[in-house]
Parts: structure tokens; sequence; C-alpha cells
């Protein structure tokens, strides 16, 4: 493999096919020593709780608004 004009290099196929990495995917890249490290970036996929999720977005938009009264409050009182 070269590096190409503008510091491209492109991964033959069969690296592609070996290590599960597609053409639009992103990639994670590590520096070890002398060594670069390429790996497939693949989100995963978790099964969660529709409730409990919902309830924790309920106690941060609670305490975010809160907060946001909080900041209002003081510039307010200090004006």
């Amino acid at each position: 493999m070269n590096v190409r004009k503008k510091d491209v290099i492109v991964l033959p196929k069969n690296l592609r096919e070996a290590t599960g990495i597609d053409g639009e995917d992103e990639v994670m890249i590590d520096v070890a020593s002398d060594k670069i490290l390429l790996r497939a970036l693949k989100p995963r996929v978790v099964d969660v709780d529709s409730r409990i999720v919902f309830e924790l977005l309920r106690k941060e938009d609670s305490l975010e608004t809160k907060r946001y009264r909080e900041m209002i409050y003081s510039e307010n009182v200090g004006s």
C-alpha cells in the first residue's frame, strides 16, 4: 500500500472484508508506538426500556428548567 496524494490511504478490498469495514463506515484510528491501529467504528444496538428513558429525560428536563429559572432569578435580583 502507498500513501497517495493528500495523504490518502486506500484499504484494499480483502482487508476491508477481513475487518468488516464497508465503504461508508467510520473508523477509529489509534497510534501505539510505531504502529497505526485501524478499527471499524460500529454502533452497538442495545435493548432499553422506553419507560426508563422517558423518566430520565423527564428528570433532566425538570433539573434544567429549575437551573434556568434560578439563573434568570439571580440575574433579575442582581439588576
